[in-house]
C-alpha cells in the first residue's frame, strides 16, 4: 500500500507568493502587478527573495479600499516605505 502524506488532503493557502501568484491574487496581469510595485502601490518582495507576503498585500489593499482597521498608527508597509525613503535621502546628502 502506498503511503500518503498526512497533509495530502489539506489545502493550505501559501503565505508567500511568486510574482505571478501575487498578480493573480490581486486580479492583475504580471506586468500590471510589476507596475503597481514600481509605483509604490504594492509592496515589493521580501528582501533577499522573489516572494511576496500575502498578508502585506492584504494590508495594502485593505488600506486602499478604506477597510483598514485601527487608528492613525503607521502600518508596517508605510513604515517600510518611510524608512526606505529616509535611507535614500540620507545617501544623497
Amino acid at each position: 500500500m502506498a503511503s500518503r502524506s498526512a497533509f495530502a488532503d489539506v489545502r493550505i493557502a501559501p503565505r508567500l507568493l511568486t510574482r505571478e501568484q501575487a498578480a493573480a491574487y490581486c486580479g492583475l496581469s504580471t506586468r500590471g502587478f510589476s507596475e503597481w510595485v514600481r509605483a509604490g502601490k504594492m509592496p515589493g518582495p521580501i528582501l533577499g527573495t522573489a516572494r511576496w507576503d500575502r498578508c502585506a498585500i492584504d494590508a495594502v489593499l485593505d488600506k486602499a479600499s478604506g477597510l483598514e482597521t485601527g487608528g492613525a498608527q503607521e502600518d508596517t508597509f508605510d513604515r517600510w516605505k518611510r524608512e526606505k525613503h529616509e535611507k535614500r535621502t540620507s545617501r544623497r546628502r
